[in-house]
């Protein structure tokens, strides 16, 4: 199907429109683009797909670094870096006008101009293959083909750390040395601090005893690791049954000169310079003389960073709120820690105390925005990972609140994810 491309929507697709007066939203192309697509997915009013063959390339055009993978990874490798900025900052008004929300003037995307190695967490998949010369099965990393169940492997990506993608590549290759296939494999999940520190976890399909001697594990270039027995009946890399753990497992970053001590499988920002520059904005917000609440809360690292001395903490992951009680221990901070869904904490939201929201991608629960509207707190500080939820939620808000401030971040270069701050003052 050929088809010229108008502009880019919200899930950071191009969108067109097809002879038949379907809408076509497509990886791969750039507005104003004409392309040829191939069709992942057919609805009655719509399709989805992949731009094949480029007509008439646009000017903001560029070869992307991870030919045979960006499309799994970070699809907007095909833009040069001024237009995805751009791009961000429409998309974020365009999201509040949807909701009915006319921002005053275009919004600002910062960005600390590292766009590629700055991602400190990947997680890998695996493919195998049948080799005719030998008749063995290949091991290779992988991603998953955008618009398929299919896979493609690779060596490594340009978002992440040097030291994930050498990790990764030494894993496979020991790997390569065992009586092991992709079909016994689920994942790799690799982290790493801002020190270049790196631990890692194989998630297995099978339960596989002595996969990786202790001695082999240390000379991984790693602090530590774990094997883990995933159920494969999950899709997802949940933790089943741990089999083998090397060295130290806890991985240490600071934040705003503030230690954290996290876990491998647990939350932690993927690009910490970027997020330190969210925190010392948001900092600009919070009044040291009154309560804060910091809910959807992690491991703690914006209550425990830029909060006021007298700050309550709300998370219901409990991994993440038993990190998060060790960070106040380590700190010595008089903070407090509460094991809750936000939706089952509101009695923390009263009128006499800051909120700090940082809620996922859903945004928040009903139930959140009718306690804040009902006990009208004098600000309230709304860092969000979904600009279109965040208008939603900040549609019901303006009732009772003003829009103070907005500022945009670029957390995730080269993709389609933006990170957006709100400051809301009582009217």
């Amino acid at each position: 199907m050929q088809l010229t491309l108008q502009k880019i929507v919200g899930g950071g697709q191009a969108l067109g429109t097809l002879d038949d007066g379907r809408k076509a939203f497509v990886w791969g192309g750039l507005p104003g683009e004409t392309v040829e697509i191939r069709v992942t997915k057919k609805k009655s009013k719509l399709v989805e797909g992949v731009a094949e063959h480029i007509i008439n390339p646009s000017a903001e055009r560029i070869a992307p670094r991870d030919p045979g993978s960006y499309l799994s990874t970070s699809p907007w490798q095909i833009m040069d870096f001024s237009a995805e900025q751009n791009y961000k900052s429409s998309l974020i008004g365009e999201a509040f006008e949807l909701s009915g929300i006319k921002l005053t003037e275009a919004v600002d995307i910062y960005s600390d101009q590292v766009i590629y190695e700055y991602r400190n967490k990947v997680e890998f998949s695996w493919y195998g293959d049948t080799d005719n010369s030998s008749g063995l099965d290949t091991l290779d990393l992988a991603f998953f083909r955008r618009g398929s169940k299919g896979k493609i492997a690779i060596e490594d990506t340009s978002l992440a750390r040097p030291e994930i993608n050498r990790l990764a590549r030494e894993i496979r290759d020991l790997l390569r040395t065992k009586n092991v296939s992709a079909r016994n494999l689920k994942t790799l999940m690799i982290r790493c601090s801002q020190n270049g520190e790196c631990v890692w976890q194989l998630y297995l399909k099978d339960e596989i005893a002595n996969l990786i001697s202790p001695s082999e594990a240390a000379n991984l270039p790693a602090q530590g690791g774990e094997i883990i027995y995933s159920d494969h009946r999950s899709p997802a890399s949940v933790i089943t049954k741990r089999l083998d753990s090397f060295g130290d497992i806890t991985l240490s970053d600071s934040i705003l000169e503030t230690p954290f001590r996290y876990a491998t499988e647990g939350f932690f920002q993927v690009n910490i310079p970027v997020y330190e520059q969210a925190l010392r904005d948001m900092r600009s917000w919070i009044p040291e003389d009154k309560p804060t609440v910091d809910m959807y809360s992690g491991v703690g690292t914006i209550g425990l960073t830029i909060g006021s001395p007298d700050t309550i903490l709300v998370e219901l992951n409990e991994h993440a709120v038993r990190e998060m009680q060790r960070n106040i221990s380590e700190l010595g901070k008089p903070a407090v820690a509460v094991l809750a869904a936000s939706e089952q904490a509101l009695e923390y939201i009263t009128p006499d105390r800051t909120i700090i929201l940082d809620p996922p991608r859903a945004g928040l629960h009903q139930a959140v925005v009718d306690r804040l509207l009902d006990q009208m707190p004098e600000r309230i500080v709304y860092l969000s990972c979904n600009p279109v939820t965040q208008a939603r939620d900040a549609s019901l808000l303006v009732e009772k609140y003003k829009i103070s401030h907005v500022q945009g971040y670029n957390f995730f270069p080269r993709t389609p994810h933006i990170e957006n701050l709100l400051v809301l003052d009582k009217i």
